[in-house]
C-alpha cells in the first residue's frame, strides 16, 4: 500500500501522513537556519508576527551538577550515613548548569540569605551547544 492510500476520513494520523507525503504540510526548516535566526528573520521580512510569548509559561527543569561517579551495584549497596563517594571533578572547579538536561551554563556556589544559589560563570552558546550535538 502507497503513503497516499492511508488517506482515511477515520484516521487522522493517515491523513496527516498524506499530507506530508504530498508535500502539503509546509516547509521544513533546517537546525542551522534556525541557529543562525535565519528563519526568524525571514518571518519578519514577510511581515508575520513571531509570537514567542506562548512558549514562556512552559515550565523546565533546571539542575546544577556538582559531579558524577560510577560504581558497582555491590558499592551502592554498601552505602550507609557518612560514606564518601569521589566524583570526577576537582574541588573548585565550576558546576555544570543543565536545563531539561542539555548543559547551558557553568556556575559556581554561592550563599544568598541562607540559602544555596549558583553564579553564572559561563553561558553556553546555542552555536556550541549545536556542535555539542554532532
Amino acid at each position: 500500500m502507497a503513503d497516499t492510500d492511508i488517506e482515511n476520513e477515520d484516521d487522522p494520523w493517515g491523513d496527516a501522513l498524506a499530507e506530508q507525503a504530498d508535500g502539503e504540510a509546509g516547509e521544513s526548516i533546517g537546525l542551522s537556519e534556525l541557529v543562525d535566526g535565519e528563519a526568524i528573520a525571514e518571518l519578519e521580512d514577510t511581515g508575520e508576527n513571531v509570537d514567542l510569548d506562548m512558549i514562556l509559561d512552559i515550565p523546565v527543569t533546571i539542575s546544577m551538577e556538582i559531579g558524577r561517579a560510577q560504581i558497582s551495584i555491590r558499592n551502592l549497596l554498601k552505602l550507609n550515613q557518612g560514606s564518601v563517594v569521589e566524583l570526577d571533578r576537582l574541588a573548585g572547579e565550576p558546576l555544570d548548569v543543565l536545563v531539561n538536561g542539555t548543559l547551558i551554563a557553568h556556575g559556581e556556589v554561592v550563599v544568598v540569605n541562607e540559602k544555596f544559589g549558583i553564579r553564572l560563570t559561563d553561558v553556553i552558546t546555542a552555536m556550541e551547544r549545536v556542535q555539542k550535538l554532532t
